[in-house]
Order: C-alpha cells, then structure tokens, then sequence
C-alpha cells in the first residue's frame, strides 16, 4: 500500500525569516538557498505577505513586490508559491477599505503569487467573505483560515472543539469561496489532542476531497506532537522550515518532522535527506553573518499561558532591544495574560497579537491600563469586527474614554470606506505631492505603509539589518553584541545596559583600549509626570519611552492643562501619549516630528 503523500510547504522565507529574525534578511542574501531548495525537490514555498510586506519597506529598503517577482523566476511558474493575508487587513496593522483590500488580491496576482491563506484575528467570518471574493476574482487560490490556540488557565467560552466547528459551519454557510483549509497555530499552544479532535472534525463536515493542513509553531514545544495528531486525523499538509530558522520560535524543522514520521504510512513531499542536508547547508551558509537572537531558538513553558506567536516574539524582543527595554520581556509575557483574558480571545496572530502586546508593554512601562493601546482599544469597542466573546466591560469603558470613540457593531469595511485615508485617491495625491510614480503599486505600498510607505520610495527610509559583522549595518546602533552569537568581528560601538544603567562602549580587536563612557540616565523617574525637571526656563516635559516622536500636538506660545496630550511617541508599532505635567504655556519644542528621542529626553518646555 503506497504511503499518503503530505504536501510540505516550506515557510523558511517568509514565516521562518518573520519568526528568528524579524522578517529582516535581504533578497540577495537568502536567494542562494532558494534555488537550493528548489534542487532539493521543494515546489511549495511561503515567499511573501504577512508581515514580511511591511518589514521590507520599514527596514530593509526592498521593494516586496521586486522581491516577489524575483522569487518567482528563481522557481519556475510551476511552484505553489503562497502568501500569507489577514482578511480585511491583508498585508495592513489596520484595517483596509474595500478598494485596498481588491487591490492587495490585483497586485499579488500580478506579481506571481499562487495561493493566498487568508485569516481572520477573531474568527469573525464577515472580515474572510470579501477578501475571499477578491482573491478568487484574480485569478489565485484562496486558503480559508480558522485561527487557533489555547485560552490562559480558567478561562472558557471560545478556542476549543465547538467553537472551531462554529466557525468552520460559518464559513461554509455563507458560501466563502475556498480552494483548502487551514487551520492555523500561530502560538503554538494548542494541544495535540485538540489539534486531533478539530482536524477530525472538519474532516467529517467537508469531506475527503478538500485539503485540509494544520500550521503551527515550536514556541511552546509541542509542534511535532500537533503535526503527527493532525496527519493521524486525517490531515493532507503541514508547514515546515529549514535550518537554522527551523524549531525555536518557528516551524518544526524538516529533517526533524521525516525522521518524526519514520515507519509511519506518510510521505512528507517525496523529499529525499541527503538533498535537504544539502539545502540546508547552502541556508546556513546564507545566513552565517545574521545576529540570531537567542529567544528564537528556545521554546517556553509559559507560552500556553500567555500565548505569544513566534512569529511576533523575536520581532518584538529586538525592537526592545533597541528601545533597551529588553529586561522588561519576562514582565511583558506574564502580563499578556490579562490582557488576552480582557480582551475578549481574539486569536494571538497578527494583528490582534500586536494588539496584546503593546497592551502588556504599555502595562508595564507606565502601570495596569494606564494606558490603552490604540490597536487594542479599537479591537475590544468593535472596529476590527466581533471578538469571539464579550471584552471585559470595564476595559471597553476605559477604553471608549481613553480613545474618545463609541463601541460599535458596524462592518469594519463600512468604516473604512468612509475613511478618506483609505482610498487610492487619498494615496495618489500623496505621491503627486512627493513627485512620485502614481502607479498601483506605489500607491498600494504607501497605503499599507503610510508615511514609511512615502518614506521608502523617496529613497529615505532606513537600512536596519542585524548582523554579526557590523561593518554591515546601517549604524552601530543597529548592530548586536550578545553572549554566543558566533560573533567574528565584535569591534564598533554599541550602547550597553548593566544593572538599569546605560554604558556607551567602544570595542577593538586584540589589545586596543576598550573606552567605557557612562550615558546620562534618563530612565524610570522621568516616565512620570511628578519626576518632570524644572529649571529656570520652566518645566521639561519629558519623553515616556525610547522611540519615534510621531506627532506634536501643540505649539510654541499655546496653554496647555495639566494631563493634556501635547505629544505622540511612536514605539513597538504602538502609539504613546506624553501628557502635560503640569498647567502652563509651551515655551519651547526640543523635538521635531520623525526625531528619535531617548527615554526621559526633553521634547518640549512648559513655564
């Protein structure tokens, strides 16, 4: 009897990249291992969407549609090339109007995707039915989503057998159109005996002939277990990655998953050892000069309890890393469980797993709800849709009163179509304002990039890869010294912290001086409002946090009430409000917008 083929989809450039690495390695760099992939027999690739859109216009001055193109002449036109999309956010933190949402399917098609899986954060079946009509009138393959994981201890009511089937029927009642099924783990907590059951059970509502595949991570060390409970219940797919952005925080590695299933009656792509040694060995080479962070290749008992997806973990720990905020993570993860418990158990995969953090990170650096998170506040009033239970009633009231706005039920495409800021017109002007090209693509990377978007194709955004030789980066700041990172040059200079206080350290080979230089502390104290310096020109009013300024809400000569909002700080892809601390007239703005700022730097000057 002939094993059962397994379709493997390889997810090393796209979900493996996001997961160790941030999403941040250049075309040039990893291309070498795509055509080693396709030498060893790989058809189906990961290559592109989710967050690996934005990242290479944030950080790497790629254009994503060149990279994609790029890709797709490496493989052939017969690869099963897959992006990843989030429903009516597709590529976007925020959510789309329905033109951007047509023209993410219109430019993906064009630049030579396959298959799109496309899910939705909260399992809200309304934000799947039209992204999946656009994805089906270009011409692609649409992989319906139901999104997984496992709620924090005592906590019911969504995440478990039934409420998967509920979505699933949902799905099917409304005639979404879809070519397979997946269902997706992005924090790898779900047990392998309800990863068993849900394949089980959708397995008996569509039938035998709908590929059905299950996506998962390593955070929380129980991957291979999910993997082989799935292919027992019947799954057709899984997603696997190869060395070294296998495990850890990513997929479960190649290799590891065909000695996993030695003796057992599947057949993992028909994938020879001896040519994926080989592949891997080309990546490792590929990415031999990458800084590897150290969490990305750990797993974490905590995860189930505070489900963190790998694929935001190491993105978000390297942005601590250089906001220097990378001793608070163990606090962050244990706060998150509160805020997913609030929260009303949206899934914890982008967007909704950005949403969670910031909300833990604001928790922690400025108290329990002191603030609230824009991305979370909106998600628990209603504007990304309907979370899978009722949010907490006294964290929807605050937050209504922190952002000013109403809870609502209105379909979030009707709200954003109602939004100047999310029409092609609005972006088009804005590239005529820069001199820009006004074609669709243009216009589709500023609309999902904003002003980065403008930024990038005006030459000016910046170069931020982590790599070991830091005659690489773009500055000393983006380069990392860490314990074991297979460091072979360490020279440059780098910005340290030793016991909360900040050293600026010069570092040379051999036996050069090493010059040590204590930076002026301007932590804890000044994140408050009663610590604010005052001097003989008036009160300073400090910056919360390490970050961008993104907006100045007052000028120079305007009055201003104690607890007013006169600034937003941008940091962790959330926004931060600094507050006034106290009654007075702006004398002074030390800062401009775009300007990155140090916690406790004085933006602006109060008497």
């Amino acid at each position: 009897m002939a094993k059962k083929y397994i379709d493997v989809m390889d997810t090393t450039f796209r979900d493996g990249f996001q997961s160790v690495f941030g999403g941040r390695v250049l075309m040039e760099d990893f291309f070498p291992a795509v055509e080693a992939a396709k030498e060893a027999g790989i058809t189906h690739f990961e290559f592109g969407g989710g967050a690996r859109f934005q990242s290479l216009f944030f950080y790497l001055q790629e254009n994503a549609f060149e990279m994609m193109d790029k890709f797709r002449e490496l493989v052939g036109p017969e690869a099963n090339l897959q992006t990843l999309a989030r429903g009516i956010n597709t590529v976007m933190l925020d959510t789309g109007s329905r033109e951007l949402v047509e023209m993410h399917a219109k430019m993906f098609s064009k630049h030579g995707v396959t298959t799109v899986r496309n899910f939705d954060a909260l399992n809200d079946v309304q934000n799947l039915e039209y992204s999946a009509e656009c994805i089906k009138k270009y011409g692609l393959n649409h992989e319906v989503v139901v999104t997984l994981m496992d709620l924090p201890p005592g906590c019911t009511g969504a995440h478990d057998v039934p409420f998967y089937e509920k979505t699933l029927r949902n799905i099917l009642d409304k005639g979404v159109p879809f070519d397979s099924i997946c269902f997706k783990d992005a924090s790898g907590t779900s047990s392998p005996q309800k990863v068993f059951d849900t394949i089980k059970m959708a397995r008996s509502l569509v039938g035998e002939d709908t590929h059905i595949r299950l996506h998962t991570h390593e955070t929380a060390g129980v991957s291979v277990s999910c993997y082989l409970a799935a292919l027992d219940a019947g799954a057709d797919g899984i997603d696997l990655a190869a060395s070294p952005v296998s495990g850890g925080t990513s997929q479960p590695d190649i290799l590891t998953m065909m000695h996993a299933v030695k003796g057992m009656n599947y057949d993992l792509g028909g994938l020879d050892t001896q040519k994926i040694l080989k592949y891997q060995e080309v990546l490792n080479n590929c990415l031999k000069d990458y800084f590897m962070p150290p969490e990305a290749t750990q797993v974490s008992p905590l995860i189930p309890f505070s489900p963190m997806p790998g694929g935001a973990l190491t993105a978000n720990t390297q942005m601590m890393r250089d906001n220097g905020t990378l001793d608070k993570f163990p606090e962050v993860i244990k706060a998150m469980r509160e805020v997913v418990e609030k929260g009303g158990y949206g899934t914890s995969v982008t967007p909704v797993s950005q949403f969670y953090w910031q909300q833990a990170y604001a928790n922690v650096m400025f108290g329990p709800w002191k603030q609230i998170a824009p991305g979370y506040g909106k998600m628990v009033l209603g504007y990304f849709g309907k979370t899978p239970v009722q949010p907490d009633e006294e964290i929807v009231k605050l937050a209504s009163e922190k952002l000013k706005l109403e809870p609502t039920s209105e379909n979030p495409l009707d709200i954003a179509d109602k939004d100047e800021k999310k029409t092609m017109k609005y972006w088009e002007n804005r590239l005529k304002e820069e001199s820009l090209e006004t074609s669709e693509e243009n216009i589709f990377i500023a609309a999902a990039c904003d002003e980065k978007g403008i930024a990038f194709l005006k030459g000016e955004s910046p170069l931020n890869v982590r790599k070991v030789d830091n005659s690489t980066c773009e500055n000393d700041k983006n380069c990392e010294l860490g314990e074991n990172n297979g460091m072979s040059n360490a020279s440059g200079n780098y910005t340290v912290v030793v016991d909360g206080q900040k050293f600026s350290v010069s570092v040379a080979e051999g036996d050069a001086d090493i010059q040590v230089t204590p930076v002026e502390n301007k932590t804890s104290e000044a994140s408050t409002t009663t610590n604010t310096q005052t001097s003989g020109s008036g009160s300073e009013v400090p910056a919360t946090v390490s970050g961008n300024l993104w907006k100045m809400n007052v000028k120079v000569g305007d009055t201003v009430k104690q607890g007013e909002i006169i600034a937003i700080l941008e940091a962790m892809k959330m926004e931060i409000d600094v507050e006034a601390p106290c009654d007075g007239t702006v004398s002074a703005i030390l800062a401009n917008p775009g300007d990155a700022v140090e916690e406790g730097q004085a933006i602006a000057t109060i008497s």
